[in-house]
């Protein structure tokens, strides 16, 4: 199974948790619609807010797979719309997290593309500052760099260290399975003070 494929199996929720690390993003960064998730390596855009150039480069410059992390300040302006949105798709690019605002919404979900951001606004913007690629950037309060493992659920945003990546998804695997057995457990009679009981004796 690749990275991808063991991130997306998981919960952002189950892999703050396993990483045992500060990864979880501000929960103010929500998806743009209903329903989406989010997954792949970062490609990381420095930009300034209420200016969307930088935007329309890194869709140029990202690789396909890659999610677009975009630090614009939280500016409420409409930096991402339906327009880039189809210009990503054709790239290949797998989805938007952004500390700023974008607009069209409906359409956006209408072509299944995952977008998290700190606010929807309609604010129009300029196209000045072409930006800074693959540098280090903070969205969400998390310091993200390129390469950085993203996964976004209706509960949240994690980014992980891509380093540690691949550890951390084993022990989500773990916890996992350990869950399941408690769930398992708790289907058979057992009360969640039970195991919470068994826990604490067991030392843990």
């Amino acid at each position: 199974m690749s990275t991808n494929d063991s991130a997306r199996s998981h919960s952002s929720a189950t892999l703050s948790e396993a990483s045992g690390l500060s990864v979880a993003l501000s929960p103010e960064i929500r998806s743009l619609w209903a329903g989406v998730r989010l997954c792949g390596p970062a490609f990381t855009v420095q930009g300034a807010g209420g200016d969307n150039l930088a935007l329309h480069h890194a869709v140029l410059q990202a690789s396909p797979g890659s999610v677009l992390v975009a630090d614009l300040g939280g500016a409420r302006f409409g930096h991402w719309g339906e327009i880039l949105t189809v210009a990503a798709q054709r790239q290949g690019i797998a989805g938007l997290l952004i500390d700023g605002g974008v607009r069209d919404a409906a359409e956006t979900e209408a072509l299944g593309f995952p977008v998290f951001s700190r606010n929807n606004a309609i604010l129009g913007t300029r196209k000045d500052f072409r930006g800074v690629f693959e540098r280090p950037v903070t969205v969400g309060g998390i310091t993200i760099h390129t390469g950085d493992l993203i996964v976004g659920d209706v509960d949240g945003v994690v980014a992980l260290p891509s380093a540690k990546a691949e550890e951390i998804l084993d022990r989500a695997d773990g916890r996992v399975a350990h869950e399941n057995e408690l769930m398992k457990q708790l289907r058979d009679g057992h009360s969640t003070l039970d195991l919470y009981n068994n826990f604490e004796a067991a030392g843990r």
